[in-house]
């Protein structure tokens, strides 16, 4: 269900709009995040995962397909950054930890397209679009369970 769109006007909003989710997630949380390269989804990523644990420094798992990060004192569910862009064969994600990450953790997969069969309905769809005039419209889809959670952080 289509939840609404928010506006992004430089970079600096998308770490914003990680930063905004990064308080409220829970375990068996799945963040999805799609667009086009370039469109501000490992921005996002970032500003999310530097909220959520404090990282100063927060590498692109580009090469290495996940990386995964814990709060402070380890305390709750790790989240599991995933970056499926050079993802082979959707099957391939299981040898990345796939099912511990989605039984335990939080998931912020970016190029989720890759693994559509593979995820459960209830996520987080952030559609990144790179608008002509500059900046970035950011569609978000989800349950109605989402909608509840991120309009409780005023995000819709």
């Amino acid at each position: 269900m289509r939840l609404g769109s928010i506006i992004l006007a430089n970079e600096g909003a998308a770490v914003k709009l990680g930063a905004q989710l990064a308080p409220g997630l829970q375990t068996g949380d799945i963040i999805c995040l799609e667009g086009p390269l370039g469109a501000g989804k490992t921005t996002c990523a970032r500003g999310l995962i530097k909220a959520f644990c404090g990282a100063r420094e927060v590498p692109s798992p580009t090469f290495t397909l996940v990386e995964t990060y814990q709060k402070p004192q380890n305390s709750g569910a790790a989240l599991w950054h995933f970056d499926l862009y050079r993802l082979e064969q959707p099957r391939d994600v299981y040898e990345l930890g796939f099912e511990d990450a989605l039984g335990d953790g939080i998931c912020l997969i970016e190029w989720p397209q890759r693994i559509e069969g593979l995820l459960p309905p209830e996520r987080l769809r952030l559609v990144f679009h790179i608008l002509q005039e500059g900046g970035r419209r950011v569609d978000i889809e989800g349950t109605e369970i989402w909608r509840q959670r991120l309009a409780a952080t005023g995000l819709i």
